[in-house]
């Protein structure tokens, strides 16, 4: 199950020479220099090589390379990305601190820019959190903690503005092989997605409110560090769970081991108030020093914890109810790590599972073991379009605009299909025609095998719902609350009905019945 590059680039490999959609391979060479070992990892706008530096002729000096797509067509954005890359990469040049990795050279080919950083060995906390069973230990997580605040201060108090690192989250905190703590994947890739989700406010679950209307501030990392500790603790992934919901899942409650005063710390860092937080991570980290401190030391308890805002809570007496530990004792019989979120809805057929992911890729994968089979790269993320399989054939919409027709063996691509917008719709086929919605504002039926236009019908909002595929008609919501009644065999609107908000319920017909939900919390059965 290992991560396999899919993008590709102009590369070197002895002598110059451009390769068209091929990733990276080893021996392939960047700038006369920088010699490809192999594939660290691969997300949807960047992938990460090892690379040995071949200026050291007489020993091996391996480094990491990061490698980020600039995806704008438009040559005077592709100009303005490059520009604003090497001010950052200059900027992150300057940093000297033992947790953040050093950046030693940069440049920029066709279309693509390279960071070149040191190479740290280990592994990331969310990796070492999926290989435990039993809980974090409160005092490594103190630990950790402290040198992750040291990080951060440095950036913060970076002049002549601080530097917000605006993803602090498991993924993006390695333990390198000496135990040290080391912070990766700065924003600098930021700069490459302007357009893609989560650009704005980081990752989703430990991204604090603010950071979604913009507000990049160095509070935000503070808000970020205790998602990622109440994570860590539980074992509750914050991605899957309404967000800014801490307050209703104490920590105790799932991990009696965590103290009133450790559990106090994280949720002032939680506040939804920025101005309720830590004033800055030197603050937040003087607090955990505190919980160092043998107990009855000066300077040591709640009273001093107080003075920077930290209010404990009482411990339970000794006839209070103990609250059980308890862990799941069901286990996975096998896992498969993806490069971002998963949220469409898996196809399975003849052994084989596919699923798209906002990664850009469309996996195929064993379903007996989760062993790699293939993936295809759209060139955008593949985000709410679930894949549905026809005969030979697997459907999948994207939001590059595009719909995919991909061979189920061989992941090669059949056709695509263009739209004007974004396709969250799921893709449904029926009599070897394909329908689907896309946010363009449009409704398509598509002939399965050449990916030709049967028809197209102007819906007058984004559909992001998967239609029901009948006899003869056709029905969907769109997000302007419109629920439609096509002709199947020409598109034709049958009949319109209107909800008070949007449609992202897909409906269902029983009895000739059509039902689906709206976002105006209401129920809708509506005559076919």
């Amino acid at each position: 199950m290992g991560r396999l590059t899919t993008r590709q680039l102009a590369s070197k490999r002895g002598r110059q020479r451009k390769v068209h959609r091929a990733g990276l391979q080893p021996g392939d060479t960047l700038q006369d220099r920088y010699q490809i070992v192999g594939n660290l990892g691969a997300g949807g706008f960047s992938s990460v090589y090892q690379a040995r530096d071949m200026r050291f002729a007489n020993v091996t000096k391996l480094c990491a390379i990061k490698e980020m797509v600039i995806s704008t067509p438009d040559p005077k954005m592709r100009e303005l990305t490059i520009k604003t890359f090497e001010r950052e990469a200059s900027m992150l040049a300057t940093l000297d601190h033992p947790a953040i990795p050093k950046i030693t050279d940069y440049f920029s080919e066709s279309d693509r820019s390279y960071l070149v950083l040191d190479l740290i060995r280990g592994k990331d906390l969310e990796q070492w959190l999926e290989e435990q069973y039993d809980y974090l230990d409160q005092d490594l997580a103190i630990e950790w903690t402290i040198q992750v605040c040291d990080a951060l201060a440095y950036l913060h108090e970076q002049k002549p503005k601080p530097i917000v690192f605006r993803d602090v989250k498991p993924s993006n905190i390695m333990l390198d092989q000496h135990g040290r703590i080391r912070l990766i994947d700065f924003g600098i890739a930021k700069v490459f997605e302007m357009d893609s989700k989560g650009t704005m406010i980081g990752t989703e679950g430990y991204s604090p409110p603010e950071q979604y209307r913009g507000q990049a501030e160095p509070a935000g990392d503070i808000y970020a560090l205790g998602a990622t500790l109440h994570h860590l603790l539980t074992k509750q992934d914050p991605r899957l769970e309404p967000p800014f919901t801490f307050t209703e899942r104490p920590i105790a409650k799932e991990n009696p081991y965590v103290t009133p005063a450790f559990e106090a710390i994280i949720m002032r860092c939680l506040a939804y108030d920025p101005k309720e937080r830590f004033a800055d991570a030197r603050e937040l980290q003087k607090a955990l020093e505190l919980l160092q401190q043998p107990v009855g030391m000066p300077g040591n308890g709640t009273d001093t914890l107080a003075s920077l805002g930290v209010v404990v809570a009482e411990e339970a007496g000794p006839d209070a109810p103990q609250t059980k530990v308890s862990s799941s004792k069901v286990q996975p019989l096998w896992k498969f790590k993806c490069e971002d979120e998963i949220r469409g809805k898996a196809a399975v057929e003849n052994n084989t599972v596919y699923v798209g992911a906002y990664d850009n890729n469309l996996y195929a994968l064993r379903a007996d073991s989760g062993d790699f089979i293939w993936k295809f790269p759209a060139t955008d993320s593949i985000g709410g379009s679930s894949p549905f399989i026809y005969e030979d054939d697997v459907f999948i919409g994207s939001a590059d605009n595009y719909l995919y027709s991909i061979q189920k063996r061989t992941g090669r691509q059949n056709w695509r299909f263009g739209t004007e917008g974004s396709i969250y719709s799921s893709p449904v086929v029926a009599y070897d025609h394909v329908f689907f919605g896309s946010d363009d504002g449009n409704f398509y039926a598509v002939n399965v095998k050449h990916g030709r236009r049967i028809w197209q019908t102007k819906a007058y909002a984004p559909v992001r719902t998967t239609a029901f595929v009948g006899d003869e008609w056709v029905f969907f919501g769109t997000e302007g609350g419109y629920i439609f009644c096509l002709e199947m065999a020409s598109g034709k609107v049958v009949w319109q009905a209107q909800a008070k908000r949007g449609l992202l319920s897909s409906p269902a017909v029983v009895d000739e019945i059509v039902f689906l939900g709206s976002l105006d919390a209401i129920v809708y059965a509506l005559d076919a």
